[in-house]
């Protein structure tokens, strides 16, 4: 089958990979000039979620405040926005939260094994590592993440819960003081430069053959038939300055894997998705002192801030804003952005001080997509030649692998890796 897969971020050239890899012919259409200059290129490099990043749950969003939810809630909040926090608080059980964590878990077990699977055919090196250290601040947050490290054990998830003494007794750069509750280790887990992966595919995808990449275009509108898909792509100006006539690509089917753009898409079909766009923050600050930058990497559990070497640099991402949905398409205001950075600076002075020059940091500002039961927008959308890859949050970018797995499969018309049931909470028409 020819199949048009819309983004060139993780999750579209992922799900490029995997259907060259069942035989089919692939489209890429990428606005950018490259591949994963999106929220790809801004992504914290954690590999896959555990439950104590995941973007729901206890933690997540506590009470609308960034200090004990990870997210900058600007003040009223209306409409699809309002209705967005409601539904996380509806399900910020511990009952809930496990419930929605075990129809994750095979996608993540999936993904894992995509990874490996791409790792072991063509020795991709991306800059990953083994090692993050998941630090609690307070006693109260400590009571919270008791749900997340019962789910640590039903699935037998290798980790060490840590003593204060203990956490700084392993990482050196930690201070003592202020006080903190304690911290959760991960030998195994993995960090990684997720846009040198996705380049690194394109690449491998470039010598394989197979897949087509048109970069540089912007797709206007989807239409999808009964026998056939397609897309068309916006016009351009030519080498006179001259505007181009609409042009259409058509195929068997159509995959929408363009992170926060894919809802707009969607909307003139009629289809919504279950998702809520955020602006996440990422600082890439140069190293400031050596013998303070931490060995492994560090996430503040409950804001949701990832603290990670990358270099000669440090890398401190997170510092999500939620916002009306009107205001999505205009410029973050000055005082918005400010309040975020601060929020990444202060955990890179909480946890590692003295290894990073902030001052000297380079900002970046992007759009995730948020779901509210935790789970990404995946697989059909009801109609037989339309296809949705996203909503995998700002935790854990090789979840995209697992679901271009499932996406091929699909396509196909083969039997997926999944139980029926996270297919069925995946789905991106589900309420």
């Amino acid at each position: 089958m020819d199949v048009i897969v819309i983004g060139g971020g993780i999750a579209g050239v992922a799900t490029a990979y995997q259907l060259r890899a069942a035989g089919h012919r692939v489209c890429v259409v990428e606005r950018h000039a490259t591949v994963a200059q999106g929220a790809s290129y801004g992504h914290s490099g954690v590999v896959l979620p555990t439950p104590l990043d995941v973007w729901f749950g206890p933690t997540f969003l506590r009470n609308g405040r960034h200090s004990s939810g990870g997210v900058i809630c600007k003040t009223g909040v209306t409409g699809q926005a309002r209705a967005f926090v409601k539904r996380l608080a509806s399900l910020h059980g511990s009952e809930a939260f496990a419930a929605r964590y075990a129809l994750l878990r095979p996608l993540i077990e999936s993904a894992q094994a995509a990874l490996d699977d791409v790792e072991g055919r063509f020795q991709l090196e991306y800059e990953q590592r083994e090692g993050l250290l998941y630090l609690v601040r307070g006693n109260d947050e400590w009571s919270l993440n008791q749900a997340a490290l019962e789910l640590l054990r039903r699935f037998e998830t290798p980790h060490h819960v840590l003593t204060p003494h203990e956490c700084v007794a392993a990482e050196h750069t930690i201070p003592a003081d202020p006080p903190f509750a304690g911290a959760v280790r991960f030998d195994q887990a993995r960090i990684a430069n997720c846009p040198l992966f996705v380049k690194q595919l394109k690449q491998t995808l470039d010598t394989l053959g197979g897949v087509q990449f048109e970069t540089g275009r912007t797709v206007s509108a989807i239409r999808v038939e009964n026998q056939r898909a397609a897309v068309e792509l916006a016009p351009r100006p030519d080498e006179a300055g001259k505007r181009r006539d609409v042009e259409v690509i058509s195929a068997d089917a159509v995959v929408v894997a363009a992170g926060a753009q894919t809802p707009k898409l969607l909307a003139p079909l009629g289809l919504k998705l279950p998702v809520y766009p955020v602006r996440v923050h990422t600082l890439n600050a140069p190293v400031a002192h050596e013998e303070c930058v931490p060995n492994t990497t560090l996430v503040d559990a409950a804001r949701r801030i990832v603290v990670t070497r990358t270099n000669h640099r440090l890398r401190i991402a997170g510092g999500a804003v939620l916002q009306r949905t009107k205001q999505l398409e205009q410029a973050l205001p000055e005082a918005l952005t400010e309040e975020a950075l601060a929020l990444l600076g202060e955990a890179s002075r909480d946890w590692a001080p003295g290894a990073a020059r902030i001052s000297a940091a380079l900002a970046w500002e992007g759009m995730k997509l948020l779901s509210a039961d935790g789970l990404p927008a995946v697989g059909n959308t009801g109609h037989p030649r339309l296809y949705v890859n996203a909503g995998h949050g700002p935790a854990g970018w090789a979840l995209a692998l697992g679901s271009a797995r499932l996406i091929a499969a699909q396509v196909s018309g083969t039997a997926p890796d999944l139980p029926a049931d996270t297919i069925e909470a995946l789905a991106p028409a589900r309420s």
